[in-house]
């Protein structure tokens, strides 16, 4: 709403930065504040070079700017920080006119978007369409090379090579993200419910076919960065069937980057030199629940 005595605070949650317009009748009793007493955040940032003429004040900061908070929800980023008003004495240096002033402010962004990539060819539906494109998270899952460095132009391979799979999300101005593969399943179907089906990530980033005697499928240590994750999948194809083409589905998250792995967010392998799981980061209990098959989900 516009700056104005009766709602006198404004906010404009744009694609990176928040725009809080402040009127400075801010009680609506005609005595205005000082741009001098207000600030925005934990931090204390001050508004833009105001003059005394103005009615309004003007604060422009980038979301995760002036001690402002992410809380994540299954749907939504939420950046949280505050207006505040500290009044000072004016005159006479004993005695003050008005209260000191808190106002909570929100911006709401979705998490959640879509993937694509021509060499794996996802099917699923769009989670949301009538948000703009700037808003969304751009997560990509690609079938690499050997060595990592471009999108592989064939989907074909041998039984006895490796898939190497890329995931990305590209988090633009948003607080620093670390990636996560939820779970992946291959069917022969677009439908990742279908029948046959084999599970290759699941229980919230255990990579389940590295368990398996005759494969080497690992996830790769370290990452190149937050908001990538490498694996490595051995080629295979389903017994008893003769048709070569298999489809994989995968359910790909994030967390804020420093936020400490858990059994909810984790990328762990089987070590079979060792016979134990082990994280791509945090420590190695967070993987015990890919043994036991209790993780949450």
């Amino acid at each position: 709403q516009a700056a104005a005595p009766l709602h006198p605070v404004a906010v404009q949650c744009q694609e990176a930065q928040v725009v809080v317009k402040v009127h400075r009748d801010l009680f609506g009793t005609g005595r205005l504040v000082r741009a001098a007493e207000l600030t925005l955040g934990s931090a204390s940032c001050l508004p833009m070079v105001q003059s005394a003429a103005e009615t309004t004040v003007t604060f422009v900061a980038g979301l995760h700017e002036c001690g402002s908070t992410l809380q994540m929800t299954p749907d939504s980023l939420i950046y949280k920080t505050s207006l505040s008003y500290k009044p000072t004495p004016s005159g006479n240096l004993v005695i003050v006119r008005t209260n000191a002033a808190v106002v909570p402010i929100e911006c709401h962004y979705p998490r959640k978007g879509n993937v694509s990539s021509n060499a794996i060819q996802p099917t699923w539906a769009p989670f949301r369409s009538t948000l703009s494109v700037e808003e969304r998270l751009m997560f990509s899952l690609r079938l690499m090379n050997d060595d990592w460095s471009t999108e592989r132009l064939s989907n074909g391979f041998q039984l006895g090579e490796s898939l190497h799979l890329q995931a990305d999300v590209v988090s633009g101005h948003h607080v620093p993200l670390r990636l996560f593969v939820d779970d992946c399943v291959a069917t022969l179907s677009p439908d990742r419910n279908s029948s046959p089906r084999y599970a290759l990530i699941d229980l919230s980033g255990c990579l389940v076919d590295g368990r398996s005697d005759d494969s080497a499928s690992a996830f790769i240590s370290p990452r190149p960065r937050q908001e990538m994750l490498q694996f490595m999948v051995d080629a295979f194809r389903f017994a008893g069937d003769d048709r070569n083409l298999i489809y994989i589905t995968c359910h790909l998250k994030v967390s804020p980057a420093d936020q400490d792995p858990n059994p909810l967010n984790k990328a762990c392998s089987f070590n079979k030199a060792s016979s134990l799981w082990a994280p791509v980061e945090g420590t190695g209990d967070i993987c015990s629940c890919c043994e036991t098959g209790n993780c949450p989900s």
